[in-house]
């Protein structure tokens, strides 16, 4: 049980102690893809959707997703966001919404920026779906990070 960190030795949650972790820049980038028809995508990304500006929308619930993510997510420390940064473009098979969070602090981002990307696919769906009920999302995945005690990866 003890492999798990926020599981102590008997196998009961807590929240990790981070307290004596030297703050450290860290960055995070996280991917929301979401499938779309061709004519929904085309809307989408020329304005054409019923409900106004879809992608002003979709980067303000991803960013203000990721600064609460501590309050959605149970064991997540609340994180001192330096920046939150949303970029939605269009894909083959609908589109890509990547959130790049960054704080310097005591524990990771992963969460906020996976957490920002998610809530701006659930948002992108809301704006569609009087279009396409259809539309799907998936995979919501980290794409990479840096800082902290394990480094740098990337998938």
């Amino acid at each position: 049980m003890s492999d798990f960190s926020h599981l102590d030795a008997d196998g009961h949650v807590h929240m990790v102690d981070v307290g004596s972790k030297d703050p450290t820049h860290r960055v995070a980038v996280a991917e929301a893809i979401v499938v779309l028809q061709p004519a929904t995508r085309e809307a989408l990304f020329s304005g054409g959707l019923p409900k106004g500006d879809a992608l002003a929308t979709v980067r303000v619930a991803a960013i203000m997703a990721a600064k609460r993510t501590s309050e959605l997510i149970p064991l997540c420390h609340p994180l001192p966001l330096d920046a939150v940064v949303v970029s939605i473009e269009p894909t083959d098979g609908g589109a890509r919404i990547e959130v790049r969070a960054e704080t310097t602090s005591r524990t990771g981002v992963e969460m906020e920026a996976l957490t920002g990307a998610a809530v701006g696919a659930l948002t992108l769906y809301d704006l569609v779906k009087s279009m396409e009920r259809g539309a799907e999302i998936g995979p919501v995945r980290l794409v990479a990070k840096s800082g902290g005690r394990s480094g740098e990866w990337t998938r």
